[in-house]
């Protein structure tokens, strides 16, 4: 399983999981746009990089979703498929390559509004990695 979605009374909640924070972060941004687009109807129409870094993999997990929700406000972008790299050393970097393209209203099933601390975290278990993130609609 790569994501489920919890019940959650006014946003939208996810629990992710990856064997390692490469696979984390992909399903991460999956479970984002499946939550807020119908990607079914989405076309390829370019790659999008993305970068980010922080000092901890929750940090890291937070800018990534941000970067985007930056994209899906700003470009209407959103993806299909998505890759991405992380390294590790005193800091978490993440670089990404989302291949997606412009959404329409009619592909949007609710709109984020912002990614939330509430609940943020990032755990490595026996089986890999855990998140659940709460976006505010």
């Amino acid at each position: 399983m790569k994501y489920k979605f919890i019940d959650h009374t006014a946003d939208i909640a996810f629990e992710v999981y990856g064997s390692d924070l490469r696979e984390l972060f992909e399903n991460a941004a999956l479970a984002f746009y499946d939550a807020f687009v119908d990607t079914s109807k989405l076309k390829i129409e370019r790659e999008v990089r993305v970068e980010c870094e922080g000092e901890d993999a929750e940090i890291t997990l937070y800018r990534w979703l941000n970067e985007l929700l930056y994209l899906f406000d700003t470009e209407f972008f959103a993806a299909k498929n998505v890759r991405a790299e992380i390294e590790e050393g005193n800091a978490i970097k993440a670089t990404g390559t989302l291949e997606g393209g412009k959404f329409s209203a009619e592909m949007v099933k609710v709109e984020p509004k912002a990614i939330t601390l509430y609940k943020f975290r990032v755990e490595k278990t026996d089986k890999g990695y855990v998140a659940f993130v709460v976006v505010d609609i």
